[in-house]
């Protein structure tokens, strides 16, 4: 750990991870799994999941806002604090779809925004106990060792691209302008596996069409503090703010950039 407050964060995820996720694993009822979307399930996991992490994160930081996804999907009003001077945004069980289906990977998302800008994240592996952590300036860690983003190395580079909240239009016009240029892999459904995927070499790109606050703000500070870049489309900054779709990130800005001109020829 490189700070009190990443050891704050830390227990606080780990709580809730060893309270209200891991003994559900591979144990869930029926009656414990709901569809509140098309293709978009919550469990009674993500629930006290997010319960814990709320309280926690309110006594390391009782001046912050609290934007939690479960409590936004319930409230959408809730999403006005995610401009606040500071908010912890809480992903309380990142993955829901593989996690009910008793398969990996799932995780924890926290991030801190300031003003709408993510000055810090933490992303959880409730299974193998993965953290990885960056501080807005401050670099980018796994398991408390600092890191570089690299690339997988592989001609053509290896993309996941995620498309599922597409429509079938943009869809169809994403994956013909990039599948013929890179190594397609399919995507893990879940943002706590996929960015430290682009930043330790096992994917070189992603594009993502959805990029709520919780799923994302901790990724990209994470993987552009490792010296990767994830960026709108049009190459500005992510905001937690922001309700636009589309996000490019990448191991390197290179690869960022390459991908992104293909995207504006679509």
């Amino acid at each position: 750990m490189t700070d009190s407050l990443t050891e704050a964060v830390y227990g606080v995820m780990h709580n809730a991870a060893s309270r209200a996720i891991a003994p559900r694993y591979q144990s869930l009822n029926a009656a414990d799994i709901v569809e509140k979307a098309s293709d978009d399930l919550v469990t009674i996991a993500d629930k006290e999941s997010e319960v814990i992490l709320a309280e926690g994160l309110a006594r390391i930081l009782p001046e912050a806002a609290i934007v939690g996804e479960e409590a936004a999907h319930a409230d959408p009003a809730i999403l006005d604090r995610l401009s606040s001077d500071l908010c912890w945004i809480i992903d309380p069980l990142d993955g829901t779809n593989n996690f009910a289906a008793g398969k990996p990977p799932f995780g924890v998302l926290i991030a801190l925004s300031q003003g709408g800008e993510t000055i810090g994240g933490w992303i959880y592996d409730v299974l193998s106990g993965r953290f990885c952590h960056a501080r807005l300036g401050e670099g980018a860690y796994v398991n408390g060792e600092r890191i570089t983003a690299r690339t997988t190395g592989h001609t053509p580079p290896i993309a996941a691209v995620s498309v599922l909240f597409a429509d079938p239009n943009r869809r169809a016009a994403l994956l013909s302008g990039i599948t013929p240029h890179y190594t397609m892999v399919d995507i893990p459904r879940c943002a706590a596996e996929q960015y430290p995927r682009l930043a330790l070499g096992v994917n070189d790109l992603s594009v993502f069409e959805r990029t709520l606050a919780w799923d994302h703000a901790a990724g990209v500070l994470f993987l552009n503090e490792a010296g990767g870049k994830a960026a709108r489309e049009d190459g500005s900054a992510y905001r937690v703010d922001d309700g636009r779709r589309g996000l490019i990130a990448a191991a390197n800005p290179a690869l960022w950039d390459d991908l992104a001109k293909r995207m504006a020829a679509l």
